[in-house]
């Protein structure tokens, strides 16, 4: 692969619902400029982007592919992103690392939740939106009706169709450029006379088109008022300053069908019309911990600021890091100052990939995007800068996990292993995160869904570490609602020195965390042994009392009590202490306290009836609902034990269109019946 300047560069991430046919498109791609000798297809299992033998195997992309095209002396870096919503965090990457984003749309399901998910992020990036609405061979597959959809649904979006269909479902044989006034018929580039039929639509389309573009310049609005018609260059420009404009919001409208690679040439010459070069990018950064921008032009003689988007860990390979030049350059063999770690890194193998075929290169020029092998101190989210700047390109902000496993080392090899492993998993991808729950004493790894931490587990299993996984305990917390008093004495007698200590105390509710104090008067007990004994109460707190959760919000009152003078030690005062402060725990009606969680949800519309029913059931408490565009916006607060699988029953309820999120709120009081129901199970599992 040929060095490309940075005029002569574009970067394209292709975002859009699973099933749309992203992957299939970047196969189209391939094909039609001579990359690939045939296209792959899915149920082949040998689609360049999804390379992975897990995506072969699952049928889905499953993480962001880098796939460059090269045509008309153009390198198009294409970034294939996966659809499923699991995996968002190699969305939102790609799209900061693009320049432009493509919508693929499914010409017969329409506006989906990966759609909306997609559209959302590219607006928080304020990028340049294109839609190429695909599929249009399939059948019930209707333009009009997706255009009308995206148009109800995006309403302070302006659609402008540039390409229009010939026909559609059996019937689509080619598209019509509204710009030249031309067609193009199945798979070729060549370009025919319009059949007369399509001519009075495709002239309203080239008025809708020159007016789009006459509005994002004043000059160019001046020229249209007066000549009443813009040169094919000047609509163009007119374009790409219309879509990147926040006041416009101008998207373009493509229509193909990537299977039957009908469409494929003409969005390629579009993505090189219609799309900006990197150097005209503006991307924000922090510059000494401020809050600053890089603004255009951007070129090789610029401060080097290289993002990194995504991270592959390989047994073999190694580690792969992939990174987008936003200004600078870079060259194999040099040093370049990783502004995140602050660890100087030498770049020792430079190349570029499409799919899992590398190219080395020997330099690589602003907005470009390559791959540097075996970094030791590199993950995704990272910035690298020449060795003076302390600039840093601002990483998107990732939604925080759904959903969680409790995880354990398969073997005792696996138990040394599992926790780097899990660290460079995370390293990764930033949505995914492991702690280790000192409250339930389980290591659990969090992600986006099911999904996400299967694939995740099946790389560490490639990375040679085998894990199980089980579901994770709520992190229950015990306290208590009223006061009570208990004295315990511990006495032992074995023949020799003897143990002796007695303890009176009081418990009762506080507000937060625990407390100890002593008011013992005259000596009964000497301050050392009321340390012993609040050192032995505290040794009963993190394994609890009625059900071997947590103690808090509790306050302790030791208030009297015996010691001996030769028999008492520390050891009697604190199991007197322990065996006091449990009888009176008991007597003091405990209770359980549960993580109450604020949950969002947005589903459809017609979907609210069944939201509410479930959540309902789930002990849910609804704060409020609101209505945006076509979808509602439930809030909720629901106890963390009923939403540890409620994304997978939200995809089966609403069929993969609702989304939510979730964060902690705060502990409240388990019911009783729920409460009496948790402390059995404890108890079985004790028993066995």
């Amino acid at each position: 692969m040929k060095e490309y300047r940075t005029e002569n560069i574009r970067n394209v991430a292709l975002v859009g619902h699973q099933g749309c046919g992203k992957t299939s498109l970047v196969e189209a791609l391939l094909f039609s400029t001579g990359a690939t000798t045939r296209m792959g297809h899915i149920s082949e299992s040998n689609m360049v982007s999804d390379w992975d033998d897990e995506e072969r195997e699952r049928g889905l992309s499953l993480s962001t592919s880098l796939a460059p095209v090269e045509f008309e002396d153009m390198k198009i870096n294409v970034l294939d992103t996966p659809g499923f919503t699991d995996f968002q965090g190699e969305l939102k990457n790609a799209i900061l690392a693009a320049d432009s984003v493509i919508v693929v749309v499914d010409a017969v399901a329409g506006v989906e939740v990966g759609t909306e998910l997609a559209w959302e992020y590219a607006r928080m990036c304020e990028q340049p939106i294109i839609v190429a609405i695909n599929k249009m061979d399939r059948e019930n597959a209707n333009y009009e009706a997706v255009l009308e959809q995206l148009r109800g649904q995006f309403d302070d979006y302006k659609f402008i169709p540039v390409m229009l269909p010939i026909g559609q479902q059996a019937d689509f044989q080619g598209v019509a450029n509204a710009l030249t006034q031309k067609a193009y018929f199945g798979a070729g580039a060549d370009r025919s006379d319009l059949p007369a039929e399509y001519a009075d639509a495709l002239e309203e389309a080239h008025m809708a088109l020159l007016e789009a573009a006459a509005e994002a310049d004043d000059d160019l609005l001046e020229k249209y008022f007066e000549e009443e018609t813009l040169s094919f260059d000047e609509i163009r420009a007119g374009m790409r300053k219309a879509s990147r404009s926040p006041e416009l919001k101008t998207v373009p409208v493509f229509t193909l069908s990537s299977t039957e690679n009908i469409g494929t040439v003409p969005l390629m010459e579009a993505l090189v019309a219609y799309t900006a070069p990197p150097s005209e990018r503006r991307v924000d950064i922090s510059r000494g911990g401020e809050a600053d921008a890089l603004r255009p032009p951007h070129n090789d003689d610029g401060p080097l600021a290289a993002y990194v988007f995504k991270t592959v860990n390989d047994r073999f390979v190694g580690t792969l890091n992939y990174f987008r030049i936003f200004s600078g350059a870079i060259s194999s063999d040099g040093r370049y100052l990783n502004s995140s770690s602050e660890a100087a890194e030498r770049f020792n193998s430079l190349f570029v990939m499409r799919g899992k075929e590398q190219f080395p290169v020997d330099s690589l020029h602003a907005g470009d995007i390559g791959v540097v092998a075996k970094l030791a101190d590199t993950k995704t989210g990272d910035t690298f800068v020449d060795s003076a700047s302390d600039i840093r390109v601002i990483a998107p902000d990732f939604p925080a996990p759904l959903y969680m496993l409790a995880v354990t080392p398969r073997t005792q090899a696996d138990s040394a292993k599992m926790g780097p492993t899990l660290s460079n998993l995370c390293d990764a991808d930033p949505t995914l995160r492991w702690r280790q729950d000192g409250d339930t004493r389980q290591t659990v790894l969090e992600g986006m869904g099911q999904i996400h931490l299967e694939v995740m587990l099946k790389r560490a299993e490639a990375l040679g570490v085998g894990i199980d996984t089980d579901t994770p305990k709520v992190p229950y917390r015990e306290t208590i609602t009223g006061n009570a008093e208990s004295s315990y004495t511990h006495k032992k007698q074995t023949g020799g020195a003897g143990q002796y200590g007695r303890v009176d105390l009081k418990v009762e509710p506080t507000p937060e965390g625990f407390e100890f104090e002593s008011s013992v008067f005259g000596g009964a007990i000497s301050q050392q042994f009321v340390a012993s004994t609040e050192k032995g109460i505290r040794a009963v707190l993190a394994d609890g009392v009625i059900a071997g959760f947590p103690v808090v919000r509790v306050k302790v009152i030791v208030f009297d009590g015996k010691e001996h003078p030769v028999d008492s030690k520390d050891i009697a005062f604190q199991i007197a202490g322990r065996e006091a402060f449990r009888d009176a725990f008991r007597k003091a009606k405990p209770v359980l306290l549960e993580p109450i969680m604020d949950v969002k949800i947005t589903v459809p519309e017609s979907m609210m009836g069944d939201i509410m029913s479930d959540l309902n059931t789930r002990r849910g408490r609804v704060q409020g609902m609101d209505t945006i565009g076509i979808k509602s916006v439930v809030t909720a607060e629901v106890p963390l034990a009923e939403m540890l699988r409620y994304g997978n029953d939200l995809r089966s309820m609403t069929g993969g269109r609702g989304i939510y999120a979730m964060d902690f709120n705060r502990y409240d009081r388990v019911p009783a019946y729920v409460q009496g129901e948790i402390i059995a199970e404890v108890e079985a599992e004790a028993s066995e």
